[in-house]
């Protein structure tokens, strides 16, 4: 699979041959799903947490005694049938995080490259790098009709393209090994240096 390499000045720079077996892909939305919903699931904070019957601020004093009043027997205010009682079998703190294979997961990562591949939505460019002016980075990505963009570059992000990128609305950037279905799929473009091409291939591999 070929495409062309081109500029951040939207020149052409040659082209490159993209692996069948990452790029070439019928995209599979069932694996697409399983491993958004794993770093999803994964990301997921777990903090929620409500006060149980031995938490309470109530005294532990029988309310009233056991026989004789006609009603219901009960022991404390902090029951949880009695409004401000504790919670029964109420959320707690835990992880939410489930197991799923290494090999599903680089499939997965395969099936989101190939599903960008396969729509359009892929540019190869020379190499991510700026002169560290946010105003002529904008101005390059505006002209090349990018809004919301993923770059993926080698090992190692540029540190004055990273500078100028950071306040540019809709601009995001990874390396190599930050590379995720997640990313990839909820940015209408994927952009990838030949270096990142290179370093995906063979992480990939």
């Amino acid at each position: 699979m070929k495409l062309d390499v081109i500029k951040l000045d939207g020149k052409k720079a040659g082209s490159v041959d993209l692996g069948e077996d990452i790029f070439g892909l019928e995209p599979r939305g069932d694996i697409l799903q399983r491993v958004v919903r794993w770093q999803r699931n994964k990301a997921q904070a777990g903090t929620h947490k409500v006060k149980t019957r031995s938490e309470v601020n109530y005294s532990t004093k029988k309310i009233y005694r056991q026989k004789g009043t006609g009603g219901a027997r009960h022991g404390a205010r902090s029951a949880p049938i009695f409004r401000g009682g504790g919670v029964y079998k109420g959320p707690t703190p835990r992880s939410h995080a489930h197991d799923l294979p290494k090999k599903v997961r680089m499939l997965g990562l395969k099936h989101a490259l190939s599903a960008k591949a396969k729509a359009g939505a892929l540019v190869v460019i020379d190499e991510a790098a700026a002169n560290g002016k946010t105003g002529a980075l904008a101005k390059q990505i505006k002209d090349l009709g990018w809004k919301r963009v993923l770059i993926i570059d080698g090992a190692e992000i540029n540190a004055d393209f990273a500078n100028a990128a950071r306040n540019i609305d809709g601009l995001d950037i990874l390396p190599t090994i930050g590379a995720n279905v997640y990313d990839i799929l909820k940015r209408d473009t994927l952009v990838i240096t030949k270096a990142g091409v290179e370093a995906l291939e063979a992480r990939l591999k």
